[in-house]
């Protein structure tokens, strides 16, 4: 369920109204957050080098939007590229070394209590 304020059925934000805010893993876009639905989140997130970390109950998807970084996720190096897709299940390990720009969505929406990370 969406928590839309004047009676609306559905979300509509545009790109340049979305508030860009910092993140562990550098600068995110939020387009969609849990306060908009519990169902999932929508970022677009510039990523420069990140922690090792873990949600346990969110799984990702990561879609590569530009720039290029190796992916450790799950125990495996994968070099992406512009175009790639990448799920991480709940629980898997991941960072990205490099910059890139993703578009993330997180199911269900990130609750921050629940980003875990695996290193100082």
């Amino acid at each position: 369920m969406l928590n839309l304020t004047g009676g609306r059925k559905y979300l509509h934000r545009r790109l340049a109204d979305a508030p860009t805010v910092p993140c562990p893993c550098g600068q995110s876009t939020r387009l969609v957050t849990r306060t908009d639905t519990p169902a999932l989140n929508m970022h677009i997130t510039s990523i420069t080098d990140s922690r090792r970390h873990r949600h346990e109950r969110c799984l990702e998807v990561y879609h590569v939007l530009e720039g290029r970084a190796k992916l450790e996720v799950g125990g495996d190096v994968l070099d992406i590229v512009p175009g790639d897709t990448v799920v991480i299940p709940p629980g898997v390990p991941h960072r990205a070394s490099g910059a890139v720009k993703i578009l993330l969505v997180g199911v269900p929406a990130l609750d921050p209590a629940d980003e875990h990370f695996d290193e100082p």
